[in-house]
This record gives C-alpha cells, sequence and structure tokens, in this order.
C-alpha cells in the first residue's frame, strides 16, 4: 500500500451517512504548515450533487422533518451547540491542520459557533406574521413565513466551520434543507462537523455534504433545479458567476464577497489603541479574512509617526507553527494564495509603492508558505494594492487630509464591506457613519462580528445580511392569505 492510500479519508456525506462517491476517486488534503498530505476528500461529481439534492429534496417535502414543529427546530439546533462545546478541540484541530490559522483563533472561533446554534435555536419559534388590516370589507388578510426549500451553501477555506454555520444555522431555523460544498482545501472538517447533525437527532437528508472542485460540484449545485436559494461567502468574481446562473434559474442568494476595507485614523484618535486595531484589521489569520482593513487611512498631520509605531509593533510578530499558542501568525493557507500574495507585493513595488516592512516570503517555517507582516506607503488610492483584495497580510498606507477627503479616499473603492473609525470625536465619528459606503462600521474597534448583528456589503462586496434577525428572512418565502367571511357571492367578474 502506497503512502498516499494509508492517509486517512472522507467519504462525501449524504442523507445521513458517509457515502462513497458514485466515481471512487479521491484527492488529497494539504497541511499548509507542513506542506503534506494528510488526508484523502472524496472528490463528488454532478451525480454526487444529483443525489444530495434529492435527498434534501425528500426531506423537506416528505418524512419527519416539514411535520417537525418551529418549537421542535430550535430543540434539534441547541443539542447541535452542545455536540458543538463537546467536540471543539477536535474540530479546531482538524480545521486548523487543513488552513493553518494559529491556535488561539480556530479554538475561540470554534466555540463560538455554539452561540450561533443558540441564538437560532431561540429565533426558530419567534419567526411571525402579521394580520394586515386591508381596505377590503369582509376579508381577514394575513401573512406566513414558509422556508424556500433546498439551500446550497458554498464556503471559502479561511474559515469553513464560522462561515457555513452563519448560512446553515439560519437557513435551519427557517425549516429549510441543505447541500453544503466546502473548499476543496478545507474539507475535512465540515465533514466532521455535519455528522454532529445526525448525532444531534437531525433526520436524514436535512444536511448533506459534496466535496469536490468548483466546476464539478459548485456549478452543478448551483444549476441544479431543485435547489431554491444559494448562500456564498467568496471572491466578487466568483460570486458575479454564481449570481448570474442564479438569475437564470430564478433562484434568490445571500452574497458575501470581497472587501478593500479602510480602517481610518484620525489625530485626535488614541493612537496605540488605533495601532493595535490597525494590526488586528491586517496582520489576524495573516490577512486572509474578507473585512480585513487592508487600506490604512491616516490622517497626514500624524502620518509619519503612526507608520513608525506601527512598523516597530508589526516586526515583532511571531510567526511560525499555528499549533504553538506563541505563534501569531500562521502560514497561508492554500498554496495559490501564497503566489498570488506575492505577486501583489511585487505588483505593488511596481506601481511606486514603497515597502516599509516585509514584503518577503519565509520558507524556513515548516512548508514554506510564509509570508511577513507587510506594510506599503506612498500609495495612491488608483494603485492596485489600494483597489483589489489581496486576501492576505499586506496593508497599503494611504494619507488624507480632513474627514472628506478620509470619506472620498474610503468610498473609491468597488466594495463595501466594511470600514473602521479611529477619533475621539463623537461628531467626528458620526460624519464618517453617515457617509461612508460599507455594511459594518467599527469605531474604535475593528474586526468585532456577533451572531445578533447583520453582516454583508455594499457595492460589489455583497447581496444580502447574514447573522442577525436579517439572516432567517433570507431563506423564508412570505405568503399572504385572503381569509373570506362574507356570506354572499361577489360578482366574479369585478375583481374585488
Amino acid at each position: 500500500m502506497s503512502q498516499v492510500e494509508m492517509l486517512p479519508r472522507y467519504e462525501l456525506y449524504i442523507n445521513g451517512a458517509p457515502t462513497p462517491p458514485i466515481v471512487a476517486d479521491y484527492f488529497p488534503t494539504q497541511n499548509p504548515y507542513t506542506g503534506k498530505d494528510w488526508a484523502l476528500i472524496a472528490r463528488g461529481s454532478a451525480a454526487d450533487v444529483d443525489r444530495a439534492v434529492g435527498a434534501a429534496r425528500l426531506a423537506f417535502e416528505d418524512g419527519p422533518w416539514p411535520t417537525f414543529s418551529a418549537s421542535r427546530r430550535g430543540a434539534l439546533l441547541r443539542r447541535v451547540a452542545e455536540l458543538i462545546v463537546a467536540h471543539a478541540p477536535r474540530l479546531a484541530r482538524i480545521e486548523q491542520r487543513d488552513n493553518g490559522k494559529v491556535a488561539a483563533e480556530v479554538l475561540t472561533q470554534v466555540n463560538y459557533l455554539a452561540e450561533y446554534f443558540h441564538y437560532y435555536a431561540g429565533l426558530a419559534d419567534k419567526v411571525q406574521g402579521d394580520v394586515i388590516p386591508t381596505d377590503k370589507a369582509g376579508v381577514l388578510a394575513f401573512t406566513r413565513h414558509e422556508p424556500k426549500g433546498v439551500v446550497a451553501i458554498i464556503t471559502p477555506w479561511n474559515s469553513p466551520l464560522t462561515l457555513t454555520s452563519w448560512k446553515l444555522a439560519p437557513a435551519l431555523a427557517a425549516g429549510c434543507t441543505v447541500v453544503i460544498k466546502p473548499s476543496e482545501f478545507t474539507s475535512a472538517s465540515m465533514l466532521e462537523f455535519a455528522a454532529l447533525f445526525s448525532e444531534a437527532g437531525y433526520p436524514p437528508g436535512v444536511v448533506n455534504v459534496v466535496t469536490g472542485f468548483g466546476e464539478e460540484v459548485g456549478v452543478p449545485l448551483v444549476n441544479h433545479p431543485d435547489v431554491a436559494h444559494i448562500g456564498f461567502t467568496g471572491g466578487e468574481i466568483a460570486g458575479q458567476k454564481i449570481y448570474e446562473a442564479a438569475a437564470r434559474g430564478l433562484k434568490t442568494v445571500t452574497l458575501e464577497l470581497g472587501g478593500k476595507s479602510p480602517n481610518i485614523v484620525f489625530d485626535d484618535a488614541d493612537l496605540e489603541r488605533a495601532m493595535l486595531g490597525a494590526v488586528s484589521g491586517i496582520f489576524a489569520a495573516a490577512g486572509q479574512t474578507c473585512q480585513a482593513g487592508s487600506r490604512l487611512l491616516v490622517q497626514r498631520s500624524i502620518h509619519d509617526a503612526f507608520v513608525q509605531r506601527l512598523v516597530e509593533f508589526a516586526s515583532a510578530a511571531r510567526l511560525g507553527d499555528p499549533t504553538d499558542a506563541s505563534t501569531q501568525i500562521g502560514p497561508i493557507a492554500t498554496r495559490p494564495q501564497f503566489e498570488k500574495i506575492m505577486s501583489y507585493i511585487e505588483i505593488a513595488r511596481a506601481e511606486g509603492a514603497r515597502c516599509v516592512l516585509g514584503g518577503r516570503a519565509r520558507r524556513e517555517f515548516g512548508g514554506g508558505q510564509f509570508i511577513e507582516p507587510t506594510i506599503f506607503v506612498d500609495v495612491d488610492n488608483r494603485m492596485r494594492i489600494a483597489q483589489e483584495e489581496v486576501f492576505g497580510p499586506v496593508l497599503a498606507v494611504i494619507p488624507f487630509d480632513d474627514e472628506a477627503d478620509a470619506v472620498r479616499i474610503a468610498n473609491d473603492v468597488q466594495f463595501g464591506l466594511a470600514a473602521g473609525v479611529w477619533t475621539r470625536s463623537l461628531q467626528r465619528a458620526l460624519y464618517v457613519i453617515e457617509r461612508v459606503k460599507a455594511g459594518t462600521i467599527w469605531v474604535n474597534n475593528y474586526r468585532a462580528t456577533s451572531y445578533t448583528s447583520p453582516f454583508g456589503g455594499y457595492k460589489r462586496s455583497g447581496i444580502g445580511r447574514e447573522s442577525g434577525v436579517d439572516a432567517i428572512r433570507e431563506y423564508l418565502e412570505t405568503k399572504c392569505v385572503w381569509l373570506s367571511s362574507e356570506l354572499d357571492v361577489v360578482n366574479p367578474f369585478v375583481r374585488r
């Protein structure tokens, strides 16, 4: 038996059980720290997608799931939350092995997932319709909210379980069934996670996972006629393609896409806190977050001193083994992303930006997929480094003169996912909040999210909202009912 054949093997998860792919094919998943393959993942196909969607549709239309009350759906979500807490260390280790996120962050993220499921467990039976006082006599009009049907969930490699749960918990609370397509780079934790739903008591077919590649699994899943809604997190180009395909099938979508978020520091800010916020915004998770504050806008009067302090602090960041609790920056999750980030560093130099920190790959760690914290100054907002999502530990610093100038620069991108504002002035903060086009704005903090609060973007950063009450509405249809109390027959040739 070859070394590859001896690796642990993960099957698809369809109709409540691990299921081999129809074509018995598997591909390796790699540990980005060691650079070595550690498991084999089932390579799904369009035929496997059809099986999974069929199971999800059958579970939605027949069997026990559609008979469950909203309160019972909530009880199942609470059971999932309990299982997440029990299995969090194991799930975190598996996810970390797949994407290289540092220990402190990945375990915190996985534990926090339980709160999402508790939140939507409580919300499941709070979805209420309205009685509508119409202008028609003898009629009672009311609304009810019903689940859309089969939901396709497609998620990236940077935070697989978190970004799936943002969609999965509200979809299940609404009464939908799901088929999940995780990134081919980070599928193992999702397959382990899916098994918890059977343990929690979910009927077969409610939660399904088909692993594999975009053209072989993602495309047929998006195009499948029995999929009613698509929840996607990823790049804006892929999101646009999904939106186009969904339009052809008249499906609804939730798209959380790219960002080029401005982190704006005014001269009256608490500069130490602002500096730490800038570090958190771009170097946490090696910059591999959609809401990364990758453009640091600094008021010109403090620009040089602020950058100097930032460089001093960031230069001491510890790179290394992500399983080591002292490591602050782990490897880039995938080889293609590593190469992309390095190419953007060269693009920035070619455009005239000046690198004052980092800018190099660090190949002495593990498998060599490390990039130093990198800071560019002399950046013009028209440069590609300021306009395009790099998705790595690369910061573009741009000076501004006053509030209006900061807002102008902040909005002068195609994205609008998030923004940060650092100031002691409430007036300044409100001025920026009212004018910056972004779905989330943090004031004197950065990168905080919660199950209670909506998250999503303006412009090319996406469509719809995740988390909070807004999220469950994405998975519901509104039905209006007209109930007549009249005894007389009305004229059938005249609309009431």
